[in-house]
């Protein structure tokens, strides 16, 4: 019961504070967001970990692989297969309907 007034404590004074801040100060957060997401180096940034991401995970499913050998399930294999035959760009979806965008 303690956490669950705490929680509405919390949210009360959120709600009260945000709209005191306003439509205004809501756009101004919106259009930082906005730059900082467009900026170059942050882009880069987010590639390059992407990128570091893929490479990793790919080292983890051939551990795994390794491992596991022929313990999965054929429709989770067959899944693992088309998500690694994939493009490049990740401009074919999965099939699970997901794109990489």
């Amino acid at each position: 019961m303690r956490y669950r007034l705490t929680f509405l404590a919390g949210l009360s004074l959120g709600y009260v504070l945000g709209t005191r801040a306003g439509r205004e100060r809501y756009e101004q957060l919106k259009k930082s967001a906005r730059q900082i997401a467009q900026n170059p180096a942050v882009r880069n940034t987010a590639e390059s970990a992407a990128q570091q991401g893929r490479v990793y995970a790919g080292k983890a499913f051939h551990t795994v692989s390794d491992k596991v050998g022929d313990r999965v399930p054929e429709s989770v294999a067959q899944r693992v297969r088309s998500l690694r035959e994939r493009d490049v760009n990740g401009s074919r979806g999965d099939d699970w309907g997901t794109s990489n965008t």
